[in-house]
């Protein structure tokens, strides 16, 4: 068998933020969870390097907002100009709470290859809309009392029943806002990328 040979270009990941379950404010560059989001993208840019194209996605407006999904539309929007730009690219989702679940639903319509679920809001199983080509890393921390930790556990389980590649990883006294131990949450995203890239190099054609 020969191995499929696989771009060198780095893969894309989109870093998503949380929000709110309802708000129709506008979205700002200080806001909390943009500047999580930020940080998060600069850790994931210094340990993948320069090859990889790490995006932050900025929402317009600061809610899920069901049944309209605002920040689900920004990010589909977001990725699908970067796949028209450079579809080479392999395509990871690195989210952090409602970003978790935001990733979750592209996973249902986009080809990715893995999400990093973190500190995740999956108020409705949403876990079960990621295919099983997808992998999944679920880091969440155990004093979490925004978003359940047992909740995104069992959802991990419930995953690995359908046949995904799927980790739950808990966080020993880590709450939800990833503002302790915050270099562990970007090296076990970075690490977890660079897993996913090697072991998709070669494959059998």
């Amino acid at each position: 068998m020969r191995p499929v040979r696989h771009p060198a270009t780095g893969g894309r990941v989109l870093a998503l933020p949380g929000g709110k379950v309802s708000s129709r404010r506008s979205s700002r560059p200080w806001h909390l969870a943009n500047l999580r989001i930020d940080a998060l993208a600069c850790g994931l840019r210094h340990r993948l390097g320069a090859e990889h194209q790490v995006t932050p996605v900025r929402y317009r407006r600061r809610g899920w907002n069901s049944p309209g999904l605002d920040a689900l539309n920004d990010a589909d929007r977001a990725l699908r100009e970067l796949i028209e730009r450079d579809g080479r690219r392999t395509t990871f989702l690195v989210g952090h709470s409602m970003g978790a679940r935001v990733a979750a639903h592209l996973a249902a319509v986009h080809d990715i290859a893995g999400i990093v679920a973190l500190a995740p809001w999956w108020p409705d199983n949403d876990a079960d809309r990621i295919p099983p080509s997808c992998r999944l890393l679920v880091l969440h921390g155990t004093d979490d009392r925004w978003t359940d930790p047992e909740s995104s556990r069992r959802q991990v389980q419930s995953a690995r029943a359908r046949g995904l590649d799927a980790t739950w990883s808990g966080l020993a006294g880590a709450g939800h806002f990833m503002l302790r131990h915050p270099r562990e949450w970007h090296l076990r995203a970075a690490e977890f990328v660079t897993e996913t890239e090697r072991s998709r190099r070669v494959r059998p054609a």
